[in-house]
């Protein structure tokens, strides 16, 4: 018997949320797309300026528009919503290191994840928005302005019964996620960081004897090809620095619903809200079937890789 579903914050109705949630994600769409071609972004926001003119170039002025036009939205929408929400770019401001924020409920926002890619002009940069509940993600949101994409994923705390992901389009058109038939690891299509690749991630590959690999940027990008069956997995591996919580926690949201599953090789989950905003180790994301076998294997790898690691 699955339990009860996870009410919402101050009475707030699931479909209710998704309605506002689609608004709110096609609108930073229109923002995003607008600055990267370098035209008039809509809602009133100004034009970037580039460095070169005293501005702050054209990546701070996206991500500080479309964290501007979130946060006001969630705001007026549902004014007295018991929740909190934590941004990339106000981070500094909102965190004590090894402090939680005093929240049962935890909107994190990556207003902009990919920004050597939405630079770039590759067009593989994306909108990450998830609600976390006591440092689990229950709902996330992954929005690919470039291909038209948005997905969402309900975690069975908020639905009482089976997790829910899909894709929808501009015009609300659903498609349904499509996990590859691939099974056996030399099989294993890996999606990974064109920027973030270092010898012990080299070696740890090694040690896999994966299939192919397919480079794309921004992890909610890299998740997504794994929903649609282009890949299968996606390996983190910190080094100098760690992906942060807003890298993670709705690509995470999005894939687990979908029957997928993300941990860190050792099997434990991920946790949000701790504290320490780094999700560092190594961590593994899949399409399901190989995952305590990808695991398992990577574990003993980076054993052998770099003693002493903390996976």
């Amino acid at each position: 018997m699955m339990p009860a579903a996870l009410p919402l914050p101050s009475g707030i109705a699931l479909e209710g949320l998704l309605t506002e949630l689609r608004r709110l994600s096609w609108g930073a769409a229109d923002i995003l797309l607008a600055y990267g071609r370098g035209e008039q972004p809509p809602y009133g926001f100004p034009r970037a300026l580039s460095v070169d003119e005293g501005g702050e170039g054209p990546v701070s002025a996206a991500d500080l528009a479309v964290n501007r036009w979130l946060l006001e939205g969630l705001a007026g929408a549902f004014p007295a919503a018991d929740w909190t929400v934590l941004s990339e770019e106000t981070a500094k401001e909102q965190l004590i290191d090894g402090q939680p924020l005093a929240a049962e409920w935890l909107w994190i926002l990556d207003p902009l994840d990919g920004t050597k890619d939405f630079l770039q002009g590759t067009g593989e940069y994306a909108v990450h928005l998830a609600l976390v509940h006591r440092g689990e993600p229950v709902l996330g949101v992954v929005l690919l302005p470039e291909l038209e994409e948005l997905w969402l994923g309900v975690m069975p705390t908020l639905t009482g019964a089976s997790g829910e992901a899909w894709c929808e389009n501009r015009v609300g058109e659903h498609s349904p996620v499509r996990f590859s038939g691939r099974r056996a690891l030399g099989e294993l299509v890996l999606v990974a960081s064109r920027n973030h690749r270092d010898q012990r991630l080299e070696q740890l590959l090694a040690a896999l004897a994966l299939g192919d690999t397919k480079a794309i940027g921004s992890v909610g990008g890299k998740v997504a090809t794994i929903l649609r069956g282009e890949t299968d997995l996606y390996i983190s591996l910190s080094g100098k620095s760690a992906p942060k919580d807003w890298d993670m926690a709705a690509p995470e949201a999005v894939l687990r619903a979908a029957g997928g599953a993300f941990s860190h090789a050792d099997g434990r989950p991920l946790a949000y809200n701790t504290g320490d905003i780094r999700q560092a180790g190594c961590l593994i994301a899949s399409h399901g079937p190989a995952h305590p076998e990808l695991c398992a294997k990577a574990e003993a790898a980076l054993a052998a890789i770099d003693p002493g690691f903390l996976v």
